[in-house]
Parts: C-alpha cells; sequence; structure tokens
C-alpha cells in the first residue's frame, strides 16, 4: 500500500502519480497531467481494490483530517480484526490529533510536502517527533507560530508545554508577544542587529524581563513603545472586486478590495486566504499587466482593473542565489556606486570606464576567484567547501583596481561597510543617498552591502525587495501584495515595515498583506476575514470592514 515501493507503486508512473515525458535531450520530465492508469492515486489497482468503510487507502488519504478522523471512529471490526486493528487505529488517532491541534486540520495526507508552506512543514515535523513520544530530548523550533492565527497560538503553546512536561527541553526562537510571554525563560540578544548585536542584553522568566530596562524587547512588553493605531483611517472610494472566487475551498465568495488603501486580509491557517490573493487575483493580474503563462484559481471575473497598471509580489524569497548577488547589486545601488568611482580623477587618469569597477566581468576583477572573493572546492561526498582567494584575500578586485579610493576608501571597502556607514561617507550624492536612506528606513542600516544573497534572512530580502520598489519612479497604479511581511522580525523592526508600507499607500498604491500579527492587522484601513474555520469548513467571507467594526464581530476568529 506504499507508492515507494515497486510491490504498491503504479507501474505506469512508478508511484508519482503525474504523467512522464522526455525532454528534447532526452531526460525524463514530469507533466501536470495525472497519469491515466492510477488517476493520480500512485497505486496499482490491486491497492485500492482493499477498502475500509467503503474506502480505498487514497479516498481515506483525499479526506482533510478532521473528517478522516470522523471516519475512522466509524470503523467497526470484529473478532481477530478487532484485536489487530484497536492498536492501530489507536496510534493513528493520536498522530492525527496532534496535527489538529497544531492548527492543520484542514490538510489532507496525499498531500505533497512540497506545496505546504515553511511553517506547515515545520509544524508536521513536529507532530512527528510529539507522536514518537521521547524524553529527555532537546528540541529547537524556529518562529513555530508562522501562519499561526492567534486562536490557534494557544493551541501551540500547550502542545510545547506537554512536551516539556514529559521531561524534555524546547528551545524557540520567536518574536509572538503571547509565546514569549508564555516561556519559563527568557533569552533577549542585542541591543541592535547584525554587527551590533551578539550580546546577551536580558534573560530569566517573564517578570523579571519586562522589569529590565536595558532592553528594547522589554519596552514593548511593558508598552512603554507600542505600535500606535492609525489616528485616521483611508476612507475607500475605488474598489478591485473578483467575482465568484471557487478555487480550492472558496465558496463563489465575492471580494471587493479597497484601492489606495492598506488591506489586511485574516482567517485561520486554510481558511483561503493565499487561494484567494496569490492564486486567483495575483496570477490574473500577472497575466493581465505582464503576460505571465500561470493559470489563475477559478473565479467568474475581477473588475476595477482600470485603476491600476502593476501588480508586484513582495515576498521572502532569496534577493539571488549565488554569492555574487548582495543588498548593493540588487538595489541599483552599486551601479551608482561604480559611477561614482570612474568619476574619480584617478579612475580617469588611468582610463578605467565604469565597468573597471564590476566584480562580474574581466579587466578590475581578480581572475583567480574571477571576482567571487572566495575559491570552491568541491567535495565528492561532502557539501561543497568555499574558501577566501588567496590573491585578493577576499576583496574580489585585483591591485590596480583597489588602488582608486574615493575619500580613502576602495570599492572593496564600500561593500564590506554597513549600510550607516557608507550612508556618512556617500550622503553628498543624492541617488546613492536615496537608495541608502531607503535602506535604513525599513531597519537594514546593520545589514553590509556586500553581504552574499544567501546569507540574507526571508525578512530582510523582503524589506530589500520594498526598498527597490521605493526607489523606481512611482505611478500611484501598483498593487503590492506581501504574504505574512513580520515573520522572523522583533516589534521594532515590524514598526518600521508599517511605515514603509504607509509611506507606499500615501504615494496612491494599494496594500494587501495576508497576516495574523495583531500589530499588523490594528493598523489596516480595511480587513476582509475569511473562514470561519480553515479546509472545507472555510472559505467563506466572515466579516469586512475597519478593525474597529470587525473587532464587534462574534463570528469572527480575528475580531
Amino acid at each position: 500500500f506504499s507508492f515507494n515501493s515497486p510491490y504498491g507503486a503504479c507501474p505506469h508512473c512508478n508511484g508519482i502519480g503525474f504523467q512522464t515525458m522526455t525532454d528534447s535531450r532526452g531526460n525524463p520530465q514530469v507533466s501536470e497531467e495525472l497519469c491515466p492508469f492510477c488517476g493520480g492515486s500512485r497505486l496499482k489497482k490491486e491497492s485500492t481494490c482493499v477498502k475500509i468503510g467503503g474506502k480505498n487507502i487514497f479516498q481515506l488519504s483525499c479526506l482533510p483530517i478532521n473528517r478522516l478522523r470522523e471516519e475512522i471512529k466509524g470503523f467497526e471490526f470484529k473478532g481477530e480484526n478487532h484485536f489487530i486493528a484497536s492498536r492501530i487505529l489507536k496510534e493513528i488517532m493520536s498522530r492525527l490529533h496532534i496535527i489538529d491541534r497544531l492548527g492543520m486540520s484542514y490538510l489532507h495526507l496525499a498531500r505533497t510536502t512540497s506545496s505546504l508552506s515553511g511553517g506547515e512543514a515545520r509544524r508536521i515535523r513536529l507532530a512527528a517527533q510529539i507522536g514518537m513520544q521521547l524524553r529527555g530530548v532537546l528540541y529547537v523550533l524556529d518562529e513555530p507560530t508562522i501562519g499561526l492565527h492567534q486562536r490557534d497560538n494557544k493551541r501551540l503553546i500547550s502542545l510545547l508545554r506537554e512536551i516539556r512536561d514529559q521531561g524534555n527541553s524546547v528551545v524557540v526562537v520567536e518574536h509572538d508577544e503571547q509565546t514569549i510571554r508564555s516561556a519559563d525563560y527568557i533569552l533577549d540578544l542585542g541591543p541592535g542587529a547584525g554587527e551590533k548585536g551578539g550580546e546577551k542584553v536580558a534573560e530569566g522568566n517573564y517578570n523579571r524581563i519586562i522589569n529590565l530596562y536595558n532592553s528594547l524587547t522589554s519596552e514593548y512588553l511593558r508598552h512603554e513603545k507600542f505600535i500606535p493605531v492609525p489616528k485616521k483611517r483611508r476612507i475607500p472610494e475605488k474598489w478591485l472586486t473578483v467575482k465568484k472566487a471557487s478555487e480550492h475551498n472558496l465558496k463563489k465568495i465575492d471580494v471587493p478590495f479597497p484601492l489606495s488603501s492598506f488591506t489586511v486580509v485574516t482567517g485561520l491557517s486554510g481558511s483561503g486566504k493565499s487561494t484567494l490573493v496569490y492564486d486567483i487575483l495575483y496570477k490574473k493580474l500577472s497575466n493581465i499587466f505582464h503576460k505571465s503563462k500561470v493559470k489563475p484559481g477559478a473565479h467568474d471575473s475581477i473588475t476595477g482593473l482600470e485603476n491600476i497598471n502593476k501588480v508586484v509580489s513582495v515576498d521572502q524569497k532569496p534577493i539571488g542565489r549565488t554569492p555574487r548577488s548582495n543588498p548593493a547589486t540588487y538595489t541599483g545601488l552599486f551601479t551608482e556606486l561604480r559611477n561614482l568611482f570612474a568619476m574619480t580623477s584617478e579612475a580617469k587618469m588611468r582610463g578605467y570606464r565604469r565597468s573597471r569597477f564590476s566584480f562580474n566581468v574581466p579587466g578590475g576583477r581578480c581572475e583567480e576567484c574571477r571576482g567571487a572573493g572566495s575559491k570552491k572546492i568541491e567535495m565528492h561526498f561532502l557539501p561543497d567547501v568555499y574558501v577566501t582567494c588567496d590573491r585578493c584575500r577576499g576583496k574580489r578586485y585585483n591591485k590596480e583596481t583597489l588602488e582608486v579610493c574615493y575619500k580613502g576608501k576602495s570599492i572593496a571597502d564600500f561593500l564590506e561597510m554597513t549600510v550607516s556607514e557608507a550612508y556618512e561617507y556617500l550622503k553628498a550624492h543624492p541617488k546613492l543617498k536615496s537608495k541608502l536612506g531607503i535602506l535604513k528606513r525599513v531597519g537594514l542600516g546593520y545589514l553590509r552591502l556586500g553581504q552574499p544573497a544567501p546569507h540574507l534572512s526571508g525578512g530582510e530580502a523582503q524589506r530589500i525587495k520594498l526598498t527597490k520598489e521605493l526607489s523606481r519612479k512611482n505611478t500611484g497604479q501598483t498593487l503590492y501584495i506581501l504574504d505574512e511581511p513580520t515573520t522572523g522580525l522583533h516589534f521594532d523592526d515590524v514598526k518600521k515595515l508599517l511605515n514603509v508600507l504607509s509611506e507606499l499607500v500615501d504615494l496612491g498604491n494599494t496594500v494587501i498583506v495576508i497576516e495574523h500579527n495583531l500589530d499588523v492587522i490594528k493598523t489596516a484601513d480595511w480587513i476582509i476575514d475569511i473562514g470561519p474555520e480553515g479546509g472545507n469548513k472555510g472559505g467563506k467571507i466572515v466579516t469586512t470592514g475597519t478593525p474597529e467594526k470587525v473587532a464587534e464581530c462574534k463570528k469572527s476568529y480575528t475580531g
């Protein structure tokens, strides 16, 4: 009954569930068409002939976990079968209960892991560990509340306490206030970020932390510092409306999004937020404005398109996958910096042009490492190792290029500077000052200009993308879409991010955010709450309106 075994896998698709074809080079490729022999079940016909309660293993796997639990409760076994099944069903129900408590009852067991969000994948791994009922284990969790509604946060915290009570230790990296307040012991690092961090600022239980006055975190926990509610909310005049959205669990809903406003889409995990905003709205607008070929989710139409001319998804994906990509190159700051060096008297005397100061082309770069600053050593049975180039010593450029300086600093020195340091050197140049200033405003003053893209966190990558958008010529008709932009951000960083998003809206643009963070929700001009639950019990509009109106709705978990 396993599609990973030759005894159970469909012989035509080898347990993949989709048709395979070969490309022009003869390499096998998986198509989007279901295998006609197994219908996507991945199993042999014989395996799907065995049924319990009228359903085979694939049909049971396709049920949402909350429905699967009800289905299993209805199983009836007699005699020897009852003796065999009772212990197995107990283990199955125990694991399904854990997944339910982690806020993922809307998932089904046949879903591929690649389709899970980062938060869902982490919680599934956690569920697997809890199901083993081990003792004496140290669990390290990185922001387990990602993607969780505040209602489900309480369930997660309760589960973490149970793990502790079983004789284990739990270490959590987290910015969620509810989780911080629930901890037995808190360690606050800082005082700043990057090179200004790395020190132990505060430690102890919650009551001790809130009485310390050298910690930025404790100031927010005491509410001495806080994210304020806007004095005045923007009143929408024009709307972008999705008609009869019916993809996945959406129940043919009409959803109006206010334009030139800051809108937050809320709801429990699996309620249909991402389906509505990304699968339908973003993909359809990408088809219209950017001629993309992605297929949008099921809906009838979208009205109000004449009021926008561009759609941008600002996600937390890396800004580049190689060490050659960095904040300076991505934002266009490096081009202006190279222009500045090409204008120095030394560069003009030597006949150096702008390209001389690029580490991506021959001429000024170190040819030993080809401008990478490091060399890759291939380890045949281990991950590749990168070592600093022994000729340029990591500076990326040859000796002649490094002899050209501005204010006593070479271009390699500038790449090693933080944004704040570079700002002081370059604030006399309007274009450079503008780009560096925006990076500072979004809370990235600690970041080195040449920091390799793979070393950036998702939150840092997202704010760098926002910086690039703010640097562009404003049309006032751009729709920005962000999915949980506060992931990985401290309270103070959230405050800075909200200021930037508000600035985008003040320019006439529209910002739509999927978010569970209450500090973000309370600052919205408009809330669209989807639910009331996840999975099949979701997909409806619970309530819409200002935060004050949503707070009055008793049917809304968000309210």
